[in-house]
């Protein structure tokens, strides 16, 4: 289980952006974190991966665990093509078929700069999908995706998910519900 324990962070400006949060995570729990824009959502899963360090409290629970992630920025390797940048975590037959689930096996080849935002946005999906992992952390990971797209990467997320912890940010309270998410608001 992961624990926040009365965890506060700020930035150099020193207002908090997290403060006194509390929370448990069981293994393979299902949690959405929603609220609005600049609540600290993105802060939270920074502090669960261990980017970033809480000014107070604590977090425990997360040792040796692994951890797979979607940004709100694809962060996409420009130089790789689309198969390159998801095998960067696995090997090639794991990102082939990744990227297939999410329709996107006639880019393999194609580079960041040659895709649409929204297959860009799929194939950094697939990479965090491919990827083997304990935790799987979504940050607004199906933002910009059409209707059609978002229910074929929520099929993915869910099968990839299967007993592992999903911890995801989200505005849409329907793609939480899909995913069988538990929500805390901040």
């Amino acid at each position: 289980m992961i624990r926040f324990e009365n965890v506060t962070f700020f930035y150099q400006a020193r207002r908090p952006v997290v403060e006194n949060f509390s929370l448990e995570i069981p293994d393979g729990d299902r949690l959405c974190l929603s609220g609005p824009s600049g609540e600290g959502k993105t802060t939270v899963l920074r502090l669960l991966m261990g980017l970033e360090r809480p000014r107070r409290g604590r977090i425990t629970g997360t040792e040796g665990l692994r951890f797979s992630a979607v940004f709100q920025e694809d962060r996409l390797i420009p130089e790789r093509t689309a198969l390159e940048n998801v095998a960067l975590f696995s090997d090639d037959e794991t990102a082939r078929a990744a990227l297939a689930r999410l329709g996107l096996d006639d880019v393999l080849r194609s580079l960041p700069v040659e895709l649409s935002g929204g297959q860009r946005r799929r194939v950094a999906l697939a990479r965090a999908l491919a990827h083997p992992c304990d935790v799987l952390v979504l940050d607004e990971a199906l933002t910009g995706l059409d209707e059609a797209a978002s229910e074929r990467c929520l099929a993915a997320i869910r099968r990839a998910a299967e007993g592992k912890t999903l911890v995801l940010v989200t505005h849409e309270s329907a793609h939480a519900a899909a995913l069988g998410a538990r929500t805390v608001r901040l």
